[in-house]
């Protein structure tokens, strides 16, 4: 095998490929939330806010049909959104999947008649604050003890807000 045929061999699996979640991702988005956050949802968290009509959720995958290592869930009634979770699985960080993840669904979304997207993130979070200042959010306010520290010592959350259409 030559180095060309490999090195494309290799690039293709590690291609990210972008699709709706389905029911039968629940196990492998709770591990990847898992994963990211201290505070994880389980499968049957996943399994109701799949099931939710209100939820949209796009995962990454390992090149087609491939496991997913990323995903961007949301919930909202146009025209107002809320982004509740972004992960992408820490092999992969780096990569620009969570990028890819967000900018597709806000395309999605634009074309559903969706104008604003809002989020809480941690204000330690300084790598999903990077990303989210990059996107174009803004900072309009701050909740006090929003989440908790592994201590229990509460950690305030910083909300932003981004127009999309």
């Amino acid at each position: 095998m030559s180095a060309g045929f490999l090195d494309r061999l290799i690039a293709r699996r590690r291609e990210a490929v972008l699709r709706p979640a389905r029911p039968e991702d629940a196990e492998a988005l709770a591990a990847l939330h898992g994963a990211s956050f201290r505070l994880g949802w389980d499968g049957a968290e996943f399994e109701r806010l799949l099931a939710n009509r209100l939820t949209r959720t796009l995962i990454a995958t390992n090149g087609v049909g491939g496991t997913p290592v990323g995903f961007i869930l949301l919930s909202g009634v146009a025209p107002e959104i809320e982004i509740l979770s972004v992960a992408v699985a820490g092999a992969r960080r780096g990569e620009g999947i969570g990028r890819r993840l967000i900018e597709t669904a806000f395309g999605q979304l634009a074309a559903e008649g969706y104008a604003s997207v809002f989020l809480e993130v941690e204000e330690g979070n300084v790598a999903a604050l990077r990303l989210y200042a990059r996107m174009g959010f803004h900072e309009i306010g701050r909740r006090a003890g929003y989440y908790r520290s592994e201590s229990g010592a509460p950690l305030a959350a910083k909300v932003m807000r981004r127009d999309i259409a």
